[in-house]
């Protein structure tokens, strides 16, 4: 039987959760909600500490892999995507960074209609439930808790005194007034564990007779009549199924997917979908293209003093760590260990901060690909703005077949400028007294990596994606060609469709994306229900005065 709903959204991701929560929540709206993925109860993900193992796991992951990037010596690098309740906030770092608001400022300014920074934070402060209590910038009673590390170990604060004793300010909340500079880093773990979108707004939701979650359920197809969606095909397991949509079909798949998705429905650039015979539904060039990314490296040194994590990556103390979590939810177990941050600017000129720093009192890949061999600290360091795009295109019609990856990193001359800042900016950094204590060797670049050429020859084969794929649906103005959706998230040109997640984020914003993109599954709830939007907030921003002359 084929079953109807008013809502069904495709995705049950950081964006998918949420518009599941809000609209179910007055008890008058059916939402069917579709996921691949299944359940999120393994210890692994709810662990956070153990962030690296469902980040790796194929009964998590997609194990999406990108195309050869030229730049990067022809290497294709891993690009996790959440496959499970949860989505990718259900396999993350758990890092929870809101971007500048002068991001979404120019989100505004490149056609999406209110979602600046006064039309924004409302949504910021109703989704978020921080420890610590709220003001004109934090949520206090959200379902999304935050926390921060109690940074137990000195050399978070280290990091902090050391960026300080270089120039640059020290900040109280880089999700509050001032996003530039240094100090705590927030995560999104509550009571010790990995507080998803599953724990904060699934799960209270599935206790509701009006939202059915059907796992294990892969979105093959929107339904259409003329052009207006009415339903989507999906895989369960070897069976064809359909579930009809009364109101509207929502999208919150993911940047990879969701282009994907629409493209096989015949959603997309005319003449890619001809090329494989698809029936054009609606001939809309910028879906999958505007795709973009963080990449970071791993700035490491070696430590003099045995406090590193390094003395907890034998199986006899991990399992310590493991026992206490159990029993406890405390403990190592329970942080991400990116306890500390900061933002500055690249160089004089630059508006806003446009490098980003998480810090991790050991030396190890963030994957866990590679183990620590000694004690060491690093900072996870990258620019936030490249100006290098990609795009997401079909390799066949049928969803089960991975779409095609490329992300032109490092395409634009503009990258290495910013990437060589990093290198040479963090060293100095790691330069200062505060680190007298521990500092040993460089470790990574190395000592002798001081020319360009030398720097350019390390990133090109060293530097890796932060895990941040994002654009491929942008939101802006319909009278510009390449945009997907407007800004209510409605797709352009159709009927009763829209997109609610990362893929429509215009411009990537300073930071880490999980944030963002419950923000959007919040606003987007009001959008969808067509309730007032949230009053704009006036709350005062900070701006470096001499931004124009001096880089700190």
């Amino acid at each position: 039987m084929t079953e109807t709903f008013d809502y069904v959204i495709v995705g049950a991701g950081s964006a998918g959760c949420v518009m599941a929560n809000r609209l179910t929540e007055d008890g008058t709206h059916r939402v069917k909600l579709l996921e691949f993925g299944g359940s999120d109860g393994s210890v692994f993900i709810q662990m956070p500490s153990a962030l690296s193992i469902p980040m790796n796991s194929p009964r998590y992951d997609w194990r999406y892999h990108a195309e050869p990037e030229p730049a990067l010596g022809g290497r294709s690098l891993h690009t996790p995507r959440g496959k499970v309740l949860g989505g990718s906030s259900s396999i993350n770092g758990m890092v929870y960074i809101r971007g500048n608001a002068l991001d979404y400022d120019a989100w505004q300014e490149a056609g999406a209609r209110g979602w600046n920074y006064a039309g924004v934070l409302p949504y910021f402060r109703r989704a978020e439930g921080r420890e610590e209590g709220g003001d004109e910038y934090r949520g206090a009673d959200g379902p999304l808790k935050t926390s921060y590390g109690k940074l137990a170990n000195p050399l978070y604060q280290a990091f902090i005194d050391a960026a300080v004793q270089a120039g640059y300010p020290a900040t109280d909340d880089v999700n509050g007034y001032q996003q530039e500079g240094f100090g705590r880093m927030d995560m999104t773990v509550y009571k010790g564990r990995r507080w998803s979108t599953a724990n904060a707004y699934l799960k209270p939701a599935m206790k509701r007779a009006n939202l059915s979650v059907e796992t294990h359920a892969l979105a093959s197809r929107i339904l259409f009549e003329g052009k207006k969606a009415i339903g989507v095909e999906y895989w369960q397991g070897s069976a064809l199924k359909r579930v009809m949509a009364r109101r509207e079909v929502i999208l919150a798949a993911g940047p990879i997917n969701d282009p994907q998705l629409l493209k096989v429905s015949g959603v997309g650039p005319q003449a890619e979908l001809k090329s494989f015979g698809i029936e054009v539904v609606h001939d809309l060039p910028g879906v999958g293209e505007n795709l973009q990314d963080h990449l970071e490296f791993y700035f490491q040194m070696a430590s003099t003093q045995p406090i590193t994590l390094y003395s907890v990556t034998n199986p006899i103390a991990k399992g310590m760590v493991g026992v206490q979590w159990l029993l406890r939810k405390d403990g190592l177990g329970a942080t991400n260990h990116f306890e500390s941050c900061g933002f500055i600017r690249s160089r004089a000129g630059i508006p806003y901060p446009d490098i980003q720093y998480h810090f991790l009192p050991m030396a190890v890949s963030y994957n866990g690909s590679s183990l620590a061999s000694e004690h060491g600290f690093q900072a996870h360091v990258g620019p936030m703005r490249s100006k290098s795009r990609g795009h997401i295109r079909l390799k066949s019609r049928d969803v089960r077949e991975a779409p095609l990856i490329r992300f032109n990193y490092m395409s634009h001359p503009d990258d290495w400028t910013e990437m060589r800042a990093c290198v040479r900016l963090t060293r100095e950094i790691f330069q200062q007294k505060a680190f007298e204590p521990y500092r040993g060797r460089e470790i990574s670049p190395g000592a002798d990596v001081t020319s360009d050429e030398a720097i350019d020859a390390f990133i090109a084969q060293h530097v890796e994606s932060a895990f941040h794929p994002s654009g491929t649906c942008k939101m802006g103005d319909p009278a510009d060609p390449m945009t997907v959706v407007d800004f209510e998230t409605r797709v352009v040109g159709l009927e009763n469709l829209r997109i609610a997640d990362s893929s429509i984020i215009p411009l990537i914003t300073n930071g880490n994306l999980n944030a963002p993109s419950i923000m959007i599954g919040e606003k987007a709830s009001d959008h969808i229900l067509g309730k007032p939007l949230l009053p704009p907030s006036n709350a005062p921003v900070y701006q470096a005065k001499d931004w124009q002359t001096k880089q700190r």
